[in-house]
């Protein structure tokens, strides 16, 4: 059989874009954080990840711009070799104070912190138990490492301590759950997860993607439930709050140190460019300078839960400024993105695989430089669209 079959075979994304429904790979010619501009028409951006809106912040902005000129466009190589500025080291250190840990270690991509990390700690004979609704980068740091994986149910407890329960004494084991799943934007029980861990003699890794600049101040899910020295190893990523391209692990020095010489992610893939460290460590400062700007997120966030619940809408167990519409059929999915899309508000449809059928949904998330009026037209737009559907009453 020709292996290239599967790619003729491949047709939905044509059809859909055929119908007019196809909702991915939109270039954006211009970007204000909180608007966008496409083909001309400016919209509404509540599909971004841009937490604390510092993409547009001047003193990120000129660090990148300051850094690009002093050390040029990249290190062209990676951090194990001649990659390692003394920028990336100081981000690593003020990272670990950041967060409450000992060490840091800088990828070049919050997807390959969590293989590397993973695929480098798990070895023959240990386990990694991972909650089903763990982002995908989680999952493929699984398949790439050389142990066993179980899962559990979403945030269910009683199934993590029966898989727990029911490993070998003497096999090592780490657990991995997003601080803040990236879809639902509910929070781990990180409490209970922690009770358990200590139970059962396990390690315990938390994705704190889409928790840094959000939870606890800023510091993430541990520090959210005052819990910062009982979680063993802190995921973070540069695409989100920290408004630049990257990621994190943090933890204590001796496991840092290991994972720094067998992650074949990090070992094998050039550094984080120059501008890219200086707009991470820029943004961190802002993070301690502005701590008024994660208030306002999660105060949007609040906003938005409500008044899309007193719409009628389905916003599951959201607690943070990402904010599912659950809708669960695609085609409802589909066509609402697009009547958002043409009323001048951009969404971000999500269908199966990335979640359950009956869960399709429409992830909407905000920034802390929202302004009021903005949400305003948000809700009735969605006001609008929901009845038009069927979605609302």
């Amino acid at each position: 059989m020709d292996i290239f079959a599967k790619c003729r075979a491949f047709t939905e994304a044509r059809e859909a874009k055929a119908a007019g429904l196809y909702p991915y790979f939109i270039p954006l010619s211009d970007t204000e954080a909180t608007e966008v501009t496409i083909d001309g028409r400016r919209l509404i951006m509540i599909g971004s990840n841009n937490y604390l809106g510092l993409t547009t912040h001047p003193k990120v902005r000129q660090a990148a711009i300051e850094a690009t000129k002093r050390y040029g466009t990249s290190c062209t190589g990676s951090r194990f070799l001649n990659g390692t500025l003394e920028l990336h080291l100081e981000l690593e250190r003020r990272l670990a104070e950041y967060v409450g840990t000992e060490a840091a270690l800088v990828f070049s991509t919050g997807y390959q912190t969590n293989v590397g990390t993973i695929s480098a700690l798990v070895g023959r004979g240990d386990y990694v138990i991972t909650d089903k609704d763990d982002h995908a980068s989680i999952v493929d740091g699984c398949r790439l490492a050389f142990g066993e994986t179980r899962r559990f149910n979403h945030s269910d407890m009683e199934h993590l301590e029966r898989v727990l329960a029911g490993l070998p004494d003497e096999a090592g084991r780490l657990v991995v759950v997003d601080g803040v799943f990236s879809m639902g934007g509910d929070i781990a029980p990180l409490p209970e997860i922690v009770a358990l861990c200590q139970k059962y003699g396990a390690r315990l890794m938390v994705d704190d993607a889409h928790a840094i600049g959000v939870l606890g101040g800023g510091r993430g899910t541990a520090a959210h439930f005052g819990l910062t020295d009982k979680v063993d190893l802190t995921m973070g990523t540069f695409s989100k709050s920290f408004a630049s391209l990257g990621g994190f692990i943090a933890g204590a020095e001796d496991v840092v140190h290991y994972v720094q010489h067998y992650a074949r992610s990090m070992i094998f893939s050039a550094s984080i460019p120059p501008a890219n460290a200086a707009a991470a460590l820029a943004a961190l400062e802002v993070m301690q300078e502005e701590p008024e700007r994660i208030a306002r997120v999660n105060q949007i966030g609040e906003r938005m839960r409500n008044e899309y619940r007193r719409l009628g809408f389905n916003v599951g167990n959201s607690a943070t400024p990402v904010v599912p519409i659950i809708i669960g059929d695609n085609i409802r999915t589909f066509t609402a993105w697009k009547m958002l899309f043409e009323a001048g508000v951009y969404t971000n449809p999500v269908i199966p695989p990335a979640v359950p059928p009956e869960l399709s949904l429409l992830r909407t998330s905000y920034m802390a430089t929202h302004t009021d009026e903005q949400l305003d037209r948000v809700l009735e737009t969605f006001e609008q669209v929901g009845k038009t559907l069927g979605l609302i009453g």
